[in-house]
């Protein structure tokens, strides 16, 4: 599910769990704007397991992934329990993911009280 306020970081792909089951990746996104850390959205196209983003396969391939497309730094790891959905992994990214966001668009408002 996006809206006007995402940025999509990564169309379709496919990654694998630890158990080796295939899954469908509709799309990596980001909110356009946030403050200082990221969370980071990987929608699914068919609903997946409750502790799916724990997997740290899984999480090594959607890195992996923005790695491909020029995000340089260390892994992610899982945001809230609570963010988790159905169809949907939200993972928190570290501070050296946002000159990556940066560079597709991504506005951190903590900037703006800097001055």
């Amino acid at each position: 599910m996006t809206t006007d306020t995402d940025i999509e970081l990564s169309g379709p792909f496919k990654a694998s769990d630890s158990t080796g089951r295939s899954h469908d990746v509709k799309a990596i996104r980001i909110f356009d704007e946030g403050y200082g850390i990221i969370d980071v959205y990987v929608d699914f196209a068919a609903p997946i397991d409750g502790g799916l983003y724990k997997d740290s396969v899984l999480v090594k391939q959607i890195v992996e992934r923005l790695r491909g497309l020029g995000y340089k730094g260390p892994d992610f790891g899982h945001s809230d329990p609570g963010l988790q959905d159905r169809k949907l992994i939200v993972l928190e990214a570290p501070e050296e993911f946002a000159a990556f966001a940066k560079s597709r668009g991504w506005k951190n408002l903590a900037e703006e009280f800097d001055e």
